[in-house]
This record gives C-alpha cells, sequence and structure tokens, in this order.
C-alpha cells in the first residue's frame, strides 16, 4: 500500500496523521495509535476465506476433525452453559493469527470471535496495519466456550482448551501471532506479568515456537481510549517483526 493511500486510508477512520515537512519515515509520522469506531463492520466478503497462492493450504481433514471436537467438547463445565462453540474465523492459511480470551455473549450467540464494538475496533486496527479480517488473518480465541457472565476464564478452563489453540497454530502455522488483552497473553505465557510488561517484546509459544506479540483488547480500549496511543505503537512493531520474519523465510 502507497503511503499516500495509507495515509488517506488512516485519515478516513480518524487517525490523525502528522505530515512531515521534510521525508521521513512513515512510522515517525503516524501519530495517532488506533481509530475510534463508528458506522458497520467490514463487509461479509472480508471475512471469508481467500486463499494466498504459494502457500500450503491446510490439511482439511485435520481442520473438520479438530471442529467437531471442539463443538461437542464436554471436558469442562463451560459446555453446560454455552450456545455454542466459537473456534475461529478467517483465512486458515493466514500469515497472521489473533488471539484473544473468550467469546462474549454475542460471538456466543453468532458462532464467530470479535463481533460487535470490539470486533468493529479489531478490524479498524487491523486495517491501519494494511490486514483485513478473513484475508490473510485469522481469529480464533484462548477459550472456545463462553464463561458465564464474561468472567476471566478459570485455569483448567485454559488447560482444557489450550491444545484446542495449538492444534489451530499447528495447522495455520502462522508467521506472527498477535495476543490482544492480558488474559490471552498471561495464558499463551503462562505468567501473572502484567499486561504493560510483556508489551514491546517478541514471545513464543507452542512446540513450533511460534512467535507472538502483545497488545491491549478492543474491548478495554473502548474503556480506555487513551490507550490507543500504545496500542497503535503495539501494532506498528507488530507489523515490523512480520516484516522481518517474512523477509527472513520464516515460516513456523
Amino acid at each position: 500500500m502507497s503511503e499516500a493511500r495509507r495515509a488517506q486510508y488512516l485519515e478516513a477512520l480518524g487517525i490523525d496523521v502528522w505530515r512531515a515537512r521534510t521525508p521521513a519515515r512513515a512510522d515517525a509520522t503516524e501519530r495517532s495509535p488506533v481509530p475510534d469506531v463508528g458506522g458497520a463492520r467490514a463487509p461479509d466478503e472480508a471475512r471469508t476465506e481467500r486463499p494466498v497462492e504459494g502457500r500450503p493450504g491446510v490439511d482439511d481433514q485435520a481442520w473438520q476433525a479438530l471442529r467437531l471436537e471442539v463443538q461437542e467438547c464436554t471436558k469442562c463445565p463451560l459446555h453446560r452453559t454455552r450456545t455454542q462453540s466459537v473456534l475461529g474465523v478467517g483465512d486458515r492459511r493466514a500469515e497472521w493469527l489473533v488471539v484473544g480470551e473468550a467469546p462474549g455473549a454475542e460471538e456466543d450467540r453468532r458462532g464467530e470471535p470479535f463481533v460487535g464494538r470490539a470486533g468493529q475496533l479489531l478490524d479498524a486496527m487491523l486495517k491501519a496495519i494494511g490486514l483485513a479480517r478473513g484475508q490473510n488473518v485469522y481469529i480464533a480465541n484462548v477459550l472456545k466456550s463462553r464463561p458465564p457472565g464474561n468472567r476471566d476464564p478459570k485455569p483448567e478452563e485454559v488447560a482444557s482448551c489450550l491444545p484446542y489453540l495449538a492444534r489451530q497454530i499447528e495447522l495455520i502455522r502462522p508467521v506472527l501471532i498477535l495476543a490482544v488483552g492480558r488474559v490471552a497473553a498471561q495464558n499463551l505465557l503462562a505468567t501473572d506479568l502484567p499486561l504493560g510488561r510483556l508489551r514491546g517484546r517478541v514471545h513464543s509459544f507452542g512446540p513450533l515456537n511460534s512467535p507472538f506479540i502483545v497488545t491491549y483488547h478492543p474491548a478495554y480500549l473502548l474503556r480506555t481510549p487513551a490507550d490507543k496511543r500504545r496500542a497503535w505503537e503495539d501494532l506498528k512493531f507488530a507489523r515490523n517483526v512480520f516484516r522481518e520474519l517474512v523477509a527472513r523465510g520464516t515460516r513456523h
């Protein structure tokens, strides 16, 4: 995406852009973090799976077996209160994997992660770095079933669900994982360190040592818009790390 087109796009989303009087790097000219949310969601076609040439496809039989296992899972008590399990959505050959904590009420009803205002903001965050839901991006959660009252997941629930996420990562083999929110980050790292101490670093997860970066959850940013600037720094960091990994030919 050209800088002119990108600047026009960011401004359309409500992101302020500094225009330097002398030529400067793109990262240095972008002032605002993450756009405010307004208007409708991205079109449905942006959420469909679109193959990317040159990359192998996911084993469809293995993926469908995983989907069925998650759909019928009774490993923890959450299966008694959920409407349906939520495996994920997007491009199964994606180079980017976004991981949140758990489905909310609307996600539980619709069977898709990150819908509603938080989903709109996540879509805007992705678009700000040239990505789109369903196009080279897959979106999932640590938990596949909604915790009652949207409470934090319990350790035994995470222990039951995390192997499903690990299998998704093994099948998708993303270049980079973006963990959004404290709960997702802490569970992927098995730590209780605060989110602020996990940001700005490249972590790894699972037997493939899949690289991942941490940022704020969109729902938190809706409640605390002052931290959108920090989230924008995280997104630029993630974009730069992704480019470095691609340049090195990294695909786990």
